[in-house]
């Protein structure tokens, strides 16, 4: 006889471990015991080296398919005597280094459940097991045990007890176990906060979405606003109600088949939505009238989820309904995920609220992902992947908290070799925002077990993200240029530690000089980057509300190629053009007032959106440019000029040319579809010539792409096939975000290296 005591860590509790363990132990012949800590799961077993041997393969082998394994350990002990194989109750350690699983999808076997009539489940929207159902969003402590959960408040039952304790059940520790009996209940109740006594408060809210109400329905991380997505009337009404003039709405759909009448979905595609995660997926839009169009005017994509609580389930299955579920929030704020929270910010959106008495400890956005090039692409990074880490290649040398950026700001807690990036925050301009960003930092290094000695920041003075780490006390302190952290964030995400060519395109980024950045190319590793090359800086008048209003970018490109010549030209961004108002703008470029200068890409398709179709203001982050993508036509060919010219030891591009171009095309009544198209082209024949010329120059040949201006697929797909052609290793995001949600990683790598 032999002994083994095994310590596995990973995610291994709340995901059907130790019933695995238990029999599998038994099938082998072995006794002994297992029980979860708060490292993972610990394992003491007896046996001949031949059944230890299968047990320890099948361990490695074939887990749980929820469980992610990062380390098993192995030491022979001296022989006990155990008699049977038992489970153990948990054990409270002092440090504790258990990852929590995300909160996961219903199953399969709890669907079949929910819907067969003799099933003492049938109909109950809280069913779950070891393989599905809420996680992150109701732990509130490790070991994963229900007393450490929102579901402590709720006794289970005979029955309920029964399945709970009885390891070969499915819902063995299942923590969230309940059923009608016990479990917890819904509430339907209007915006005046009468509850509306229904027989069946499904049935009922499912009525009040057809005839076209807004109903506020409590999920796994916050609330959803949700509508009817056919009735143009009911979203139309949402947009109002939520001051979301443009910004494009999610969709749930009941399946795949239903998706495929207004979507093209390919097999990775199918996947995904149907994986555990359950993610908001950006599908290609087919020519079908089924949809509301103002659920994602001037977009090319729909996003588009399956239903992944068995509530969703019960509403879409009882209906035909396609519904919007948007985030329940005004727009800016995070999502509301309390009850009298959420009655105080939605009653005047929503006509009635769909309740339930399981309390939400931690709020999460749902997340949201495209395929690009064969492969998941995040571009929000909540539900379904928070909090698993991001495994690097080197461990961190100290625990470290890393605050993110101002916009879709995420955090990063990182110790030994993993960082947390956390949940989407959003941008943190408000009040609530912060208040929520600075809760979810406690929460996550009490979850994550860290405790951190250094914080990174972005170097920009007036992010509040920065401003919450130079107030911090006892840490060390280290700042980082936001585009280096982009490029770093996508050397970690590809376990990349080398120099590589770094191409940073985004909006916004407080640079060294003080200038606005964001079209950089960055020669760069872990510790350091230089800037090699760079778009030339434009006047910004009037710094962020150029943002806001990017017809102030349009005039200030015109002006620099033709001076106030450009007014006499026949274009309609001239005939749009306040006089009055560009007078006010040109005095402040004349007398260098309240101007800041800018090598934003983000800027310059701005103001190229806004000369090909006026638009004086912005009603989300990215509009214009989002929307010039979807002019595009994919077949044109066609370039602009652009010129590169070297000085001081780095290359500078110069716009002029491009911009004279396209209103020459303008000028000839050339089509919009074909213009935008021959921007992207250039801007991807651009960035592939100045990595040629910083190739030859510094022997390097991996290029990786970062920053938000690379969600535009038309241009990431240019600017791939140029670079590949040309033998370069090309490299983007997969794990986290290539926009600002990706930035707190890659302070995190920084703030290591720098160590």
């Amino acid at each position: 006889m032999i002994n083994f005591k095994i310590k596995i860590t990973g995610v291994v509790q709340g995901v059907g471990f130790r019933p695995f363990i238990y029999n599998l132990a038994r099938r082998c012949h072995l006794n002994g015991y297992v029980l979860n800590d708060t490292h993972g799961v610990e394992i003491e077993v007896e046996g001949t080296k031949s059944d230890l041997e299968k047990f320890i393969l099948r361990i490695k082998t074939s887990p749980p398919p929820l469980s992610r394994i990062e380390q098993i350990r192995i030491k022979k002990c001296p022989v006990k005597g155990y008699r049977n194989f038992v489970i153990r109750e948990s054990e409270n350690k002092e440090t504790k280094t258990v990852l929590v699983s995300p909160d996961l999808a219903v199953c399969e076997d709890c669907l079949d459940e929910l819907f067969h009539p003799q099933d003492r489940r049938f109909g109950y929207p809280f069913s779950n097991c070891t393989n599905c159902g809420p996680r992150l969003s109701i732990v509130k402590d490790v070991p994963y045990d229900r007393d450490k959960t929102t579901m402590s408040v709720f006794s289970m039952c005979p029955e309920c007890k029964r399945e709970y304790h009885d390891p070969e059940n499915r819902r063995f520790h299942a923590q969230p176990n309940a059923c009608p009996v016990c479990g917890p209940k819904l509430t339907l109740m209007n915006n005046k906060e009468k509850v509306i006594n229904a027989a069946d408060s499904i049935a009922s809210t499912i009525k009040l979405l057809q005839q076209g109400s807004i109903v506020a329905i409590k999920g796994i991380g916050g609330y959803h606003l949700a509508a009817d997505a056919t009735n143009p009337v009911a979203v139309s009404t949402l947009r109002k109600r939520k001051y979301r003039e443009d910004k494009p709405f999610a969709l749930m759909v009941k399946d795949v088949r239903t998706i495929q009448q207004f979507c093209q979905v390919n097999p990775l595609e199918k996947k995904l939505l149907q994986s555990v995660s359950r993610p908001i997926l950006l599908l290609r839009k087919k020519d079908c009238q089924l949809i509301a169009p103002d659920v994602a005017p001037l977009q090319k994509s729909w996003g588009v989820m399956l239903p992944y609580t068995p509530l969703h389930h019960l509403l879409l299955s009882g209906s035909d309904l396609i519904l919007v579920m948007t985030s329940g929030n005004q727009s800016d704020e995070p999502i509301a995920y309390e009850d009298e929270e959420a009655f105080q910010r939605l009653h005047q959106i929503a006509d009635y609220f769909l309740f339930h008495n399981r309390e939400i400890y931690r709020r999460s956005d749902d997340s949201v992902t495209r395929v690009w090039m064969g492969t998941e692409m995040i571009l929000r990074r909540g539900r379904g992947y928070v909090p698993l880490p991001v495994k690097i290649a080197n461990n961190f040398r100290k625990h470290i908290l890393a605050t993110g950026a101002q916009l879709k700001n995420t955090f990063c807690l990182a110790r030994d070799n993993f960082a947390f990036t956390s949940t989407h925050v959003g941008d943190l301009e408000n009040y609530e925002t912060l208040d929520f960003y600075k809760k979810e930092i406690d929460r996550f290094k009490h979850l994550c077990s860290v405790i951190p000695k250094v914080v990174a920041y972005d170097l920009h003075p007036e992010y509040l993200s920065t401003k919450y780490a130079l107030a911090l006390t006892g840490l060390e302190k280290i700042p980082v240029q936001h585009h280096h952290a982009h490029i770093a964030s996508c050397m970690a995400d590809n376990k990349i530690d080398q120099k590589v060519i770094g191409v940073a395109f985004d909006g916004t980024g407080y640079g060294e000089d003080k200038a606005v950045w964001g079209g950089e190319f960055l020669i760069a590793d872990f510790k350091e980057f230089k800037r090699a090359a760079h778009l030339k800086y434009i006047p910004m008048a009037g710094g962020e509300t150029a943002i806001k209003h990017p017809w102030r970018m349009t005039a200030s490109y015109l002006f620099a190629c033709y001076g106030e010549d450009f007014l006499k030209m026949d274009l309609d961004f001239v005939k749009n053009l306040d006089l009055n108002k560009w007078n006010t703008i040109k005095k402040m470029l004349d007398q260098n007032l309240n101007v800041f200068p800018t090598s934003s890409l983000g800027r310059l398709f701005d103001g190229i959106s806004v000369l090909l179709a006026w638009r004086e203001t912005t009603h989300y982050e990215g509009q214009p440019a989002i929307e010039m993508e979807t002019w595009a036509d994919e077949n044109e060919k066609g370039k602009y000029p652009f010129e590169i010219k070297g000085g001081n030891d780095i290359l500078i591009i110069h716009p002029e040319l491009i911009i004279l171009g396209v209103v020459e095309d303008l000028l000839k009544k050339h089509r919009k579809s074909t213009i935008a198209a021959k921007f992207h082209n250039t801007i991807a024949q651009m960035t592939h010539d100045i990595c040629v010329k910083l190739r030859k120059e510094y022997d390097l040949n991996m290029v990786c792409l970062s920053g938000g201006v690379f969600q535009n697929v038309f241009l990431l797909n240019q600017t791939y096939r140029f670079l590949t052609k040309s033998k370069f290793k090309v490299y983007t995001h997969h794990q986290v975000p290539p926009n600002d949600g990706g930035i707190s990683l890659g302070q995190a790598v920084i703030a290591n290296r720098r160590i």
